[in-house]
């Protein structure tokens, strides 16, 4: 397999949920991974946009969906979707129970107002 920048197969994720959030007791509507370092972030349509603020702090150009089920990647240097990387360190998602937004009990009862 061709190597690719900003992504390392062999760095696990940084847990279930995204640091920042998890650190501040807030809430997420996705999450998304660094290929980088495995750093987990919230996605653009959080509150927060942690996974996009760790590009701008880092540079790891490359993110991966940390939702179950789905596979694709975005590159933060050509604003472009890819799916075909390599096989990513497990686990591959947040738990399957951890629900969409989350984590249960933090997320507001009028989320929709604060998204993105």
């Amino acid at each position: 397999m061709t190597e690719l920048p900003g992504i390392d197969p062999s760095v696990p994720p940084s847990g279930p949920g995204c640091v920042e959030c998890e650190a501040a007791g807030g809430w997420w509507v996705h999450l998304r991974r660094c290929t980088q370092c495995g750093h987990i972030g919230c996605c653009d349509t959080s509150p927060s946009q942690h996974a996009t603020a760790h590009f701008a702090a880092t540079g790891h150009p490359v993110i991966r969906s940390y939702e179950p089920g789905e596979t694709w990647f975005w590159n933060f240097h050509t604003n472009q979707m890819f799916d075909g990387g390599p096989e990513l360190a497990p686990p591959h998602a947040h738990p399957a129970g951890q629900g969409v937004p989350g984590p249960a009990g933090r997320v507001p009862p009028d989320w929709q107002a604060y998204l993105n």
